[in-house]
């Protein structure tokens, strides 16, 4: 099959290409800006450029010629979908569209949650708000017979080159300070659920889509199926990595959203459970969730390891700031109501 890959040196999608040439059945072209470091065989055609420059992407793709499959690894915004939609009607077989389990309303109805569940974004979640979009722009597409359309919702995802989630974020400072035994913010009271996956395991359910006309016109699940606590998660995270059990300092997660910018995804996603169905992906997909979230916690942390890329935690003196003033408020409120005791 002939196949462009829009991306290539990302996280998931260096899985991808790397999965798609072990198979070796196929012709991949990247099309990607060349500004990251590239992890697989330098062999690989490349096409350089700037999707968000739609006209010369458009020309670029025109003059690449036809394509049984499009998978797209960096398509954000309506006009970016609908950039998409011009540049290859009419001219390919099909469209993988990395979308997110963002895209659904929070919090959920029920759980686990399906492909079905109602998708209406927070517009506060831009990211999550313009998934959602580009899905309709696309659905339509498909709708209108330009091309065939497959959606993948990944939740959080990792793996080489990306550091280890927490309440701030991603910086890997958080393994520094899991390794020397230093207190661990915690947004609520930790007991919000999540999964995370491996990047090879959603690398797969992506090959594994290429060509399946069982996958036209539909949208799938690829996510963790290990749902721990947030306090688990940081507990197995320091049993990975042979570290003390961390202490873990709970603020609540609008109150640390409102203060710290780093953490303004805890309030928009991280407090509410995570919990999806993949049964759909397991089914047509062949899916399967097999790194389990401490092996994968391993591996992830030795390859930054060998790269020097987990940062002293020294060098984030905001985090102990941010747990002093939460310590000294929570005392403030109680010598307050001394008299409630």
């Amino acid at each position: 099959m002939r196949i462009l890959l829009i991306g290539g040196t990302g996280l998931i999608s260096t899985a991808i290409t790397r999965l798609l040439l072990e198979r070796g059945a196929d012709d991949l072209t990247l099309y990607n800006r060349g500004k990251t470091e590239v992890r697989i065989s330098p062999s690989v055609k490349v096409i350089h450029g700037d999707r968000k420059d739609f006209a010369a992407f458009e020309q670029q793709m025109q003059e690449a010629g036809t394509f049984d499959c499009v998978i797209d690894m960096c398509c954000y915004l309506p006009d970016e979908a609908e950039s998409v939609v011009h540049a290859f009607s009419g001219r390919i077989g099909q469209y993988i569209f990395t979308s997110t389990v963002d895209v659904y309303t929070k919090p959920a109805a029920r759980y686990p949650i399906t492909e079905q569940a109602e998708r209406q974004p927070d517009p506060a979640f831009g990211y999550a708000y313009h998934k959602a979009a580009c899905e309709e722009i696309l659905q339509a597409a498909h709708n209108n017979s330009d091309f065939r359309v497959t959606i993948i919702r990944p939740a959080y995802t990792y793996g080489e080159s990306r550091g280890i989630l927490h309440s701030l974020g991603g910086r890997t400072t958080y393994i520094d300070r899991i390794r020397k035994g230093k207190p661990i913010i915690v947004h609520g009271d930790g007991q919000s659920l999540w999964g995370s996956c491996y990047i090879d395991d959603v690398a797969r359910a992506f090959v594994n889509a290429v060509g399946n006309t069982q996958s036209y016109g539909q949208a799938y699940h690829v996510t963790g199926e290990e749902w721990l606590t947030w306090n688990q998660h940081h507990q197995q995270v320091a049993a990975a990595l042979g570290a003390p059990a961390p202490t873990l300092v709970h603020i609540p997660s609008s109150l640390l959203a409102r203060a710290v910018k780093a953490a303004s995804w805890t309030a928009l996603n991280f407090q509410y459970s995570n919990i999806f169905d993949n049964r759909a992906a397991q089914r047509d997909l062949n899916f399967r969730y097999t790194i389990p979230w401490k092996q994968g916690v391993q591996r992830t942390v030795a390859w930054l390891d060998a790269r020097g890329g987990v940062e002293d935690s020294a060098n984030e003196p905001e985090y102990d700031r941010i747990i002093a003033a939460w310590q000294r408020s929570g005392a403030a409120m109680v010598t307050e109501l001394a008299d409630l005791q």
